[in-house]
């Protein structure tokens, strides 16, 4: 994995702008910390940092072609570059190294932008055709890896993160009304990157840039078709499929290892990589992330009926795994230099509090032992795992599902309650909500015939695999990258999202659980406890103790009147909430609102609302 950035001008010779590139590609370090390169060209620039992860030696970019002037700056993993190298091999070409990155660029000489079509994998990355003067940019079909640009009078900027692109003098650092609502709306729209005149490549997609200006391809999306299979033939078919993507993604040229977090996706993807590396003499290496005296003291509640460690621990012991739990202390959470390496990582104070510091924790810690982590990510999304699948009121409601009360804890998960009141009623974060549920409910296509039940679930899939995961794959990938660590997200393969997506929300509900048909393929690799575990979300921190370390950190903030995090947070709430009880405290608003103030210390924005 690795971090790509670069500069197209059209009125300008790029090649006596190379520490602008420099300072550009420098900033993507964190997310390639074994090489870094540029590569000039009259109205072209690509930078690139890389982690080496396939073929060491080789690979080296930005990569360029012995046969054609095209330059390549690639992030990802092909998982399929096996197989078309054959086929290039077949069709005449040649090749110098054993890297996937070679296989993509010889793909493009070969079949043109139709190459992103042809790759199974997590990928984004950009070419520069000299021969007709285009720069094309490309992400991948569920959008694991991530990709922006920022189009410019004469061409464009552009990055794997925005701070690649702010290191250009030509970014402006400004957030407007519209950035707001998007980091306090939780929902994340298509193409949309928050700060003022940037965007993102969206998934499954080709922007292409030259002279006549900008355009955008669509290459992948979810579509619908008839499932051909009965229960019994779909969960044959979905073991089929993860067998062979885990085969694909523990391939590997440093050492690799499972996210275990004791629910059945974790759990199932480190069973099924333990016996298929077992076969070959290998250990399974695998870590979980728990706190400090949570599992002896642990309370459930509405959304975490269970700890973690009891069937973290079971699944080592059945996979026979080489396991590592990282214990936090929830001191080192609320850190404000932990702090400011997520709002770094990620751009924007986005963040969910404890649960994108732990993160940034665990994936330091294993960056130690590994390179390469595998992890259970979008399983929900795919088989329909969350308890809002479940929930009448949010399958019916007018808004995201998981936005529903019922469903994701009620009002007091509500970040927007640290906002400025008049700032709030501006923003009409609600509306927002409604307004885009309205647009992505639209994109959803039906087979004629459906029930209303199976309509209503369709949306409630599409909307999780088009809106929902991308949410949640932009901060995995963010705190891995942030420590160098290559996070694959096996169950994000377009084969299988594609597969389950059309089977009926009945094969999906077979047995009346949730995600029954990968219960159902994988039960015989796991231990009986997590057959039967109910779903368990991403740990959070249960110490009384954190919360009185960020109220803390709140009444030092608010003593500062003249701070400008003051134009979008309430600092008599802010302040209020600092004297609160700890058991009373809105969590939610208290983390964003000391995000919030971090980002502006580092950021510096304009904020335009």
């Amino acid at each position: 994995m690795c971090g790509i950035a670069g500069w197209v001008s059209f009125d300008r010779d790029l090649r006596s702008e190379g520490s602008i590139v420099d300072a550009m590609t420098g900033t993507m370090e964190c997310r390639g910390p074994d090489a870094r390169g540029t590569w000039l060209r009259e109205h072209a620039a690509l930078g690139h940092r890389r982690l080496a992860i396939v073929d060491l030696p080789g690979g080296k970019q930005p990569m360029t072609s012995a046969h054609a002037p095209v330059g390549l700056t690639y992030s990802g993993e092909a998982y399929n570059f096996t197989e078309l190298r054959r086929e290039l091999e077949g069709l005449g070409h040649r090749f110098a190294t054993d890297s996937d990155t070679e296989v993509v660029l010889e793909g493009y000489l070969e079949w043109g932008i139709g190459v992103a079509d042809r790759l199974n994998g997590m990928a984004a990355f950009a070419i520069w055709d000299e021969r007709e003067q285009r720069l094309h940019l490309v992400r991948d079909r569920m959008g694991i890896k991530p990709l922006y640009f920022y189009p410019t009078p004469d061409g464009v900027l552009f990055g794997s993160e925005p701070k690649a692109i702010l290191a250009n003098p030509l970014a402006r650092r400004v957030v407007t009304e519209d950035g707001l609502r998007e980091l306090f709306g939780f929902v994340k729209t298509p193409g949309a990157a928050v700060w003022d005149g940037m965007y993102e490549v969206e998934p499954g997609t080709v922007v292409t840039v030259d002279r006549t200006g900008l355009r955008t391809h669509r290459y992948w999306e979810l579509t619908t078709e008839e499932h051909p299979d009965d229960v019994d033939a779909t969960v044959g078919r979905v073991r089929e499929l993860l067998d062979d993507i885990v085969t694909r993604q523990l391939v590997a040229d440093v050492p690799r290892c499972m996210l275990l977090s004791g629910g059945l996706d974790s759990s199932a993807l480190t069973a099924l990589a333990a016996q298929q590396l077992g076969a070959v003499g290998e250990t399974v290496r695998s870590f979980a992330v728990d706190f400090l005296g949570q599992a002896e003291n642990f309370v459930a509640d509405d959304l975490r009926g269970t700890p973690d460690t009891p069937y973290v621990h079971d699944v080592a012991a059945h996979s026979r795994t080489e396991h590592r739990d990282i214990i936090l202390d929830p001191a080192q959470l609320s850190d404000p230099a932990v702090r400011a390496a997520v709002v770094r990582a990620r751009d924007l104070p986005a963040g969910l509090g404890d649960m994108d510091g732990s993160l940034y924790l665990l994936f330091k810690a294993i960056r130690e032992h590994s390179t390469v982590a595998l992890s259970g990510e979008s399983a929900d999304e795919v088989f329909g795992g969350y308890k809002q699948f479940f929930d009448p009121i949010a399958r019916t409601a007018d808004t995201y599902p998981w936005l529903a009360n019922t469903a994701m804890g009620g009002p007091h998960m509500r970040a927007d309650e640290a906002l400025r009141p008049g700032l709030r009623a501006h923003l009409d974060l609600e509306g927002f909500q409604r307004a885009s549920f309205a647009a992505a409910a639209r994109e959803v296509q039906h087979l004629p015939g459906e029930s209303e039940t199976e309509r209503q679930m369709r949306r409630m899939s599409y909307l999780h695999l088009t809106r929902f995961v991308r949410i949640l794959l932009d901060r995995k990938d963010r705190a891995s990258m942030a420590v160098g660590l290559e996070v694959r997200v096996p169950f994000c393969d377009h084969r299988l999202v594609e597969y389950v997506y059309n089977a009926p929300w009945e094969q999906k509900n077979f047995d009346g659980r949730e995600k029954s048909l990968l219960r159902a393929a994988t039960k015989d690799v796991l231990p009986q406890s997590v057959v039967d575990r109910v779903k368990s979300p991403y740990p959070s921190t249960q110490d009384l103790g954190y919360v009185r370390r960020l109220q803390s950190l709140a009444a030092d903030v608010a003593a500062s009147p003249d701070h400008s995090v003051f134009e979008i947070v309430d600092r008599d709430w802010l302040a209020a909430q600092a004297r609160l009880d700890p058991a009373d405290v809105t969590r939610a608003g208290l983390e964003r609102a000391l995000d919030l103030h971090t980002w502006i210390d580092i950021y510096n924005p304009t904020v335009k609302a």
